[in-house]
């Protein structure tokens, strides 16, 4: 083996400057914003011909890493429960259905009608293009802390649909390419269907067992190479019938994906994953010819912006038929509007196939690689100028009526925590008027008979038609923490007698809270937090009335804890060091507890001893006990 390496420089230099290269620019790459697939196919470009031509075989090394793009499908499989598929079905298969049929049959369409391509190309081009980068998208989410969101749920779903659509796309890709040395008769199809039903029974009757097998063995590393087995096993597998290996991948996953191994077979295969589609992408961008866009610079930078423009009318079109507002429609076409990393997939293994040119193929993957660049731009000016538009926009309904009932309740926000007070209040018969600004919300629980009316609890109006100045009793549950404070505020100020209970979402929110006034205040997770502390000290072995102990210990500290915190809680330094002294201080106070416990057991022991008629050589030997 190691002459081999020896015998092999070139392979262990080339290695060596792919891994150096990837962990220089990628995490570089991502200090400025770049998304990780771009930052690889950056990579790509530096280290190709079109940059420091140090790559060797290019095309070689793209066809190695596809199996990382097999890996990722088989992954895709795992994630895919049938429970999880019917749970979204309708946002999955409707959404994600509607959007790449639509936008894919109408970019074929145009791709076949004004450039002259064939319909086999245009086919695989236009859906190439229609799907949208998974990687990017949920990256870009994260970060704005939009995945909550309604358009960020929906980008989700229809992301998962796209995944789910590259399967067929790939399968399809070897009958379209013309090769003609394999006959669809009778006996292949019954070489397919025998394969499929092999895979069913193996994934339930042989796999599961085996990997069974293989864990009680107490080899870690053997869970690895099952992993590996069992996804190059059936790639090859399905190469040899003349199916797409990702095709077998990804059903193989989804058989096994309800599978208690589950996460054990992700976990040992995502390692591998990554680098190897790091190397694909990096591979792509180093067959991309960067003299293209230097050529032709109107014309592909034209091009990427046409397909982002195409993108998101279609998409927001769709969002907006499916029954959402305008703003959440826009906001879900500009996250969809860019081109994805299958679409390299699907053209590296067309051009493969002879069903894209080379030349054609270079080209797309320099409008998509510029499309996703535009994407952050196109975010940007989504925040600086559609969303002041959102805002300055009437509500898309009129706030309702509330009738004067003159309820001794309000509840402000009917989410979460509001939803879950009512229930109570209701079972002691105590009315309420609950209000909501959230009109989807607002329908969505009326479907179960709750009575909630549609407005804004911090505008005065509304409050004033909810009846405030005869109620007794406030709930600010609202989830947003300016309109929170904001809310406390007015009420403060305008009915300092009210009793406001309050909803906060952090420390922060709370200091914010009883700066403003308001004392009856709960954070949202704090209590629940504490109970999950006592269970699990509980099923630690410790005992329950110790573990309540424990955890009211800690409550009443915390409690104290932010009384004197609220003074400083604006000073970041101050606020450092306080914490570092409470965590000193607690730790201290818990190890008083354990001492005084040592001592009321020897004062319990001792007392055992005098009461007892034992010899007094056997009471020296068991106090010597006791004290080691």
């Amino acid at each position: 083996m190691l002459a081999a390496a020896a015998g092999s420089p070139n392979l262990m230099l080339q290695a060596t400057i792919f891994l150096g290269a990837a962990l220089l620019f990628v995490p570089l790459g991502k200090r400025f914003g770049i998304a990780t697939v771009l930052g690889y196919l950056i990579t790509g470009l530096i280290l190709g011909p079109s940059g420091l031509d140090v790559a060797g075989d290019a095309e070689s090394l793209l066809h190695f890493s596809e199996f990382g793009v097999v890996m990722l499908l088989f992954i895709i499989g795992l994630e895919l429960q049938p429970s999880r598929l019917w749970a979204l079905r309708r946002s999955i298969f409707v959404l994600g259905g509607l959007q790449v049929g639509l936008t894919g049959t109408l970019l074929m369409w145009l791709l076949h009608q004004f450039f002259a391509l064939p319909l086999d190309t245009a086919f695989i081009v236009g859906f190439g293009l229609a799907l949208s980068s998974t990687a990017f998208v949920l990256q870009i989410l994260t970060e704005k802390q939009q995945l909550s969101s309604t358009h960020g749920r929906e980008a989700f779903t229809i992301l998962l649909f796209q995944d789910i659509a590259v399967i067929p796309l790939l399968a399809v890709i070897p009958f379209l390419s013309g090769v003609r040395e394999q006959s669809y008769d009778l006996i292949y199809f019954g070489k397919v269907f025998a394969v499929f039903a092999g895979l069913i029974f193996a994934s339930r009757y042989i796999i599961r067992p085996f990997f069974k097998f293989v864990a009680s063995s107490g080899a870690s590393e053997l869970l690895t190479a099952v992993a590996l087995f069992i996804v190059m096993g059936v790639s090859i597998l399905m190469g040899q019938i003349g199916l797409s290996m990702a095709l077998g991948a990804f059903l193989t996953g989804v058989l096994l994906a309800d599978s208690e191994y589950r996460h054990e077979l992700e976990a040992s295969i995502e390692p591998f994953k990554g680098l190897l589609l790091g190397l694909f992408f990096m591979s792509v961008g180093m067959l991309t010819d960067v003299k293209l866009i230097l050529a032709k610079p109107i014309f592909i930078i034209g091009c990427a912006m046409a397909l982002m423009v195409i993108k998101f009318a279609v998409i927001t079109a769709i969002a907006k038929v499916s029954g959402n507002r305008w703003p959440t429609s826009i906001r879900l076409g500009v996250t969809l509007a860019q081109g994805g990393e299958f679409a390299f997939v699907l053209f590296s293994v067309a051009s493969a196939q002879n069903v894209l040119r080379p030349e054609l193929g270079n080209t797309l993957n320099l409008i998509v690689t510029i499309s996703m660049a535009l994407t952050p731009l196109a975010f940007l000016l989504l925040e600086k100028i559609g969303e002041p538009l959102f805002a300055k926009r009437k509500p898309s309904r009129e706030y309702d009526t509330i009738p004067d009932d003159e309820h001794q309740v309000i509840i402000a926000g009917f989410g979460r925590v509001g939803q879950i007070i009512g229930r109570v209040l209701r079972m002691h018969n105590i009315e309420f008027t609950a209000i909501e600004r959230s009109a989807n919300r607002v329908d969505f629980v009326r479907k179960f008979g709750n009575q909630v009316y549609y407005g804004d609890p911090k505008n005065p109006e509304i409050l004033r038609a909810a009846g405030i100045k005869k109620a007794r009793v406030f709930i600010l549950a609202i989830d947003d923490v300016e309109r929170s404070i904001t809310t406390a505020q007015y009420l403060r100020k305008n009915y300092p007698d009210m009793i406001v209970l309050a909803r906060a979402r952090d420390r922060q929110h709370y200091y914010r809270l009883r700066e403003v006034g308001v004392r009856h205040i709960w954070r949202e997770t704090y209590l629940s937090s504490l109970d999950m502390s006592r269970e699990s000290l509980q099923l630690l072995g410790i005992s329950a009335e110790k573990a309540r102990e424990t955890v009211q210990t800690f409550r009443d500290y915390d409690d104290d804890l932010i009384e004197r915190q609220q003074a400083i809680y604006d000073d970041e330094a101050s606020m450092i060091e306080s914490a570092q002294s409470a965590i000193a201080e607690l730790e201290s106070l818990f190890d008083e507890d354990i001492d005084k416990a040592r001592k009321m057991d020897l004062t319990d022991f001792y007392d055992a001893l005098k009461s007892q008629s034992i010899p007094a050589n056997e009471k020296e030997d068991l106090t010597a006990d006791s004290k080691n």
